[in-house]
């Protein structure tokens, strides 16, 4: 990955980073980063008729497995260095729209339905860094520049109290392998510099393409065997093209492989940024997100529980997202009085209220 721009080729200057707490602050904001995508990812992707529109659906899903993998090993690295990742709080649920965790103000992320707006966000969310962009550790403007900042602090760290000092964390901590279909995404142990290195390229490449410069992550694309897997900025263009990549495409010629198809009927016209407030207490429509609410953060406090010592809960944490699917699409299939489908609003519930 590229280096911050300076003479000191680890200067904390523009990453934030300089000691271990620094680190594992930043690591912790990782985390919240990975997480903030899924809610948007989740509810374009419900709102589709997977039968109807059979090509979206895999896509979208494909991107929030492994949006789910870069979570994982966002924690694993938080680990690693001895820190304690934290999902089950009521900032990871702050209202949509929202900005991005301390990103630039123009990255903003909202609830909607799948189309031209959300696909829109999706591609300002996963927007490839330009080659030779600095490293920023916050306030930074693409998810790769912020993860520069990472590799940055890490190698500085690394370099000044030797790599003993800086991954003190307990390896058993870590998750790996892992429950998850429909992607050659890796989740790998972290336990020193060069597996940190490159958890951190995994992140970065799934979403915007290796070396910055291609369409491609460098995994092998499951759905179309033979082929290599195009990066979640890229998946977004075809989306958005109607048309797939195909070997020899790049980013300047575009994508000119097969048609890629959406049936605009076979979505369902959900209300945008949707509130609890929106109907009364006790109602039908208010109940049935109140209980996907309630599931939603038991599958946060199952994935906090994997990622602090426990990682056996990881895969029961995929039963609860079964369970989270099942609750929004029939939370979709009912209208509000405005003939609007009623999606999630994903707002936190304290534990003691989740029964």
């Amino acid at each position: 990955m590229p280096q911050n721009q300076s003479d000191d080729p680890y200067a904390a200057s523009a990453t934030g980073i300089s000691t271990l707490e620094d680190l594992r602050k930043h690591l912790q904001w990782a985390v919240e980063v990975e997480h903030s995508t899924i809610p948007p990812y989740l509810t374009a992707l419900y709102s589709l008729d997977p039968e109807r529109n059979a090509d979206a659906a895999q896509l979208i899903g494909s991107v929030f497995v492994e949006e789910m993998i870069h979570l994982a090993l966002a924690a694993n690295l938080l680990n690693a260095v001895g820190g304690e990742p934290r999902l089950d709080a009521p900032h990871m649920l702050a209202p949509y729209p929202r900005a991005m965790p301390h990103a630039d103000a123009s990255i903003q992320l909202s609830l909607l339905p799948f189309g031209q707006e959300a696909l829109d966000m999706f591609l300002r969310l996963e927007q490839p860094a330009r080659p030779g962009d600095a490293a920023e550790g916050d306030n930074y403007e693409t998810i790769g520049q912020f993860y520069d900042a990472i590799a940055t602090g890490l190698r500085r760290l690394c370099a000044e109290a030797g790599e003993e000092q800086v991954f003190t964390g307990d390896p058993a901590r870590q998750v790996a392998g892992g429950p998850f279909a429909h992607t050659a995404g890796r989740l790998s142990p972290v336990t020193d510099l060069d597996s940190a290195l490159a958890a951190l390229t995994e992140i970065v490449e799934q979403g915007e393409g290796a070396a910055r410069a291609d369409v491609w992550d460098g995994d092998v694309d499951l759905f179309h065997p033979g082929t290599k897997a195009v990066s979640h900025y890229y998946r977004f263009q075809e989306l958005a093209l109607g048309r797939r990549y195909r070997p020899g495409d790049t980013p300047e010629s575009g994508p000119t492989g097969s048609a890629v198809t959406v049936d605009p009927a076979g979505v369902r016209l959900l209300r945008p940024n949707p509130r609890l407030e929106d109907h009364p207490a006790g109602s039908a429509i208010r109940t049935a997100q109140e209980a996907f609410n309630k599931t939603y953060c038991t599958m946060l406090e199952q994935l906090e529980q994997a990622f602090n010592g426990n990682p056996a809960m990881l895969g029961i944490s995929v039963g609860t997202m079964c369970a989270i699917k099942g609750q929004a699409q029939s939370l979709m299939a009912i209208q509000d009085d405005d003939a609007r489908a009623v999606g999630p609003t994903f707002d936190y519930v304290a534990p003691e209220h989740r029964s």
